[in-house]
């Protein structure tokens, strides 16, 4: 191994009874490319903190370049040339590029005015480090995720960071993305700067990462090489049990005539135009393409977040009108949106309020006051028919992790009893555990007859769960793959991205 760069040593931490962290160790040598890997609530993001001088460690030492740091603050730990990148990138959107890379550094010399020409410069460095070129004076809020993420690299050396710890760095991006930031990762890696990346998507692990420290309920399970595991190995490690992965079977008995969903010739004016499929009961439908494709502003428009312009919208042989989600959710459509912090729940209210809230008018007694008896009733009901961990639906939603979020949100929609359920990227940010047992919940629907449109960045989970895919490019569908086990994982990233020929599959 590498020079040690981090050793952080029997690491405990307890909140309020909870053992977050019990006796946790994590070695990373200067240069390294480290993966932390567990599922959610296993104390990857407290321990990350605690690196990081947010929180303080109950017991353990952690040492920079051999030297023992105690108290550590977050101050301390930059200093000391540590830089967390969080997946919420925590930059400024309404400043330019320039002004967000050098902010730190600003403050940092406690400047009395600013130089604005330092400033350029200083942004100009940083990004020519890594062989990027942004304009500086664009707005970030105009910039991809991509760029932003290049962004708080850059912002992180301009701090002389030696070890930058990139925490899910990958859930909002694309694979061409994925493939360029790896590209950087590995030039930090020449210049001597360590990666800690912190990743659910397995795939991604493998790729980049040269050791990886797996993480669960607290507890380290231990430090391999990458070149000593596999995907499947790792997910045992990682959960304790044997996760199978088989493709979706449509049973075609349970196509009707009448398609549970037809939609014709939507279009609307700079986001799609000429979309035409149908969905049939019990199929789950992926829809694909890169970030732009148009693929959410369509299942908006069909659940009537943002109406399309022209075009039909046919539920069980009957058109429709969709203006608004209430008309949606009356028509028996649900959808579950890609963000759940933001769009998917109100993450200090209550569990049950949670779950309950889409429904909250059928425990509405004659009197118009509400049934509480019958509101609990029914939250408990939710929480146990999806295996919701909590031990009260009193709880906040955001007192539960990530994978357990998802569920909330998942009961939220199922209780409005659905036809056709849209899911766009739902298992974003969860771990390989979590993101299994949706999986399940969502065939176990799809047997059960529901129609499920599902979207997702990801070509494997799109294989393992759709029978039949649309790959969207440009507000156009540029190919329907009538049956997703006719092509590969490769063959559907090279669709995809639009280096094989379009058109229908026979």
């Amino acid at each position: 191994m590498a020079e040690v760069f981090l050793e952080a040593r029997n690491i405990s931490k307890t909140f309020v009874g909870v053992k977050a962290l019990d006796n946790v160790d994590l070695t990373i040598g200067k240069g390294e490319i480290h993966c932390l890997i567990g599922e959610n609530g296993s104390g990857k993001s407290t321990l990350i903190k605690i690196i990081g001088g947010v929180y303080k460690a109950d017991s353990g030492i952690i040492r920079i370049e051999g030297t023992e740091l105690r108290g550590m603050q977050a101050i301390e730990s930059i200093r000391a040339g540590i830089q967390i990148i969080y997946q919420d990138l925590s930059l400024f959107p309404n400043l330019t590029v320039a002004e967000n890379i050098s902010v730190n550094q600003m403050l940092e010399s406690n400047q009395q005015k600013v130089n604005w020409k330092q400033v350029r410069e200083t942004a100009r460095k940083a990004l020519a480090e890594i062989g990027e070129d942004i304009p500086l004076d664009e707005r970030v809020e105009s910039l991809s995720v991509a760029k932003k993420q290049i962004i708080a690299i850059s912002r992180a050396l301009t701090q002389n960071a030696k070890l930058i710890i990139m925490d899910e760095a990958t859930s909002a991006i694309t694979s061409e993305e994925v493939s360029h930031l790896f590209s950087i990762i590995l030039k930090l890696k020449q210049r001597g700067i360590a990666t800690l990346f912190v990743s659910h998507k397995l795939s991604e692990v493998f790729q980049i990462a040269e050791n990886i420290t797996v993480l669960r309920d607290g507890k380290l399970l231990g430090v391999y090489p990458s070149s000593e595991l596999d995907e499947e190995k790792l997910a045992y490690i990682m959960t304790g049990r044997m996760l199978k992965f088989e493709p979706y079977r449509y049973d075609e008995q349970m196509k009707d005539p009448v398609p549970l969903l037809e939609v014709k010739n939507l279009a609307k004016a700079g986001q799609y135009r000429n979309i035409n499929f149908q969905l049939q009961k019990g199929e789950i439908l992926g829809i694909i393409g890169l970030i732009g494709s148009g693929r959410t502003e369509v299942v908006e428009s069909i659940f009537g977040i943002d109406g399309a312009d022209s075009g039909s919208i046919m539920v069980s042989g009957k058109e429709v009108h969709i203006r608004n989600p209430r008309d949606g959710m009356r028509h028996g459509i649900a959808f579950l949106p890609e963000d759940r912090l933001t769009q998917g729940l109100f993450d200090v209210q209550s569990i049950g309020n949670n779950i309950v809230i889409t429904i909250l008018k059928s425990f509405l007694k004659k009197s118009r006051m509400l049934d509480v008896r019958k509101k609990k009733q029914a939250e408990s009901e939710w929480v146990e028919k999806l295996s919701i961990k909590t031990p009260t639906p009193a709880n906040p939603a955001n007192s539960l992790s990530g994978g357990n979020q998802q569920r909330v949100v998942l009961a939220k929609w199922l209780a409005t009893d659905p036809k056709i359920f849209i899911l766009d990227g739902p298992t974003i940010g969860i771990d390989i555990g979590s993101k299994h047992t949706i999986h399940e919940i969502i065939r176990d629907l799809a047997r059960q007859g529901m129609g499920i449109i599902m979207i997702s960045d990801e070509a494997q989970e799109i294989l393992d769960n759709c029978n039949r895919i649309l790959v969207m490019s440009g507000g156009r569908i540029i190919r329907e793959i009538k049956d997703s086990t006719t092509i590969s994982r490769d063959e559907l990233l090279d669709v995809i991205a639009k280096r094989v020929e379009t058109g229908a599959d026979a």
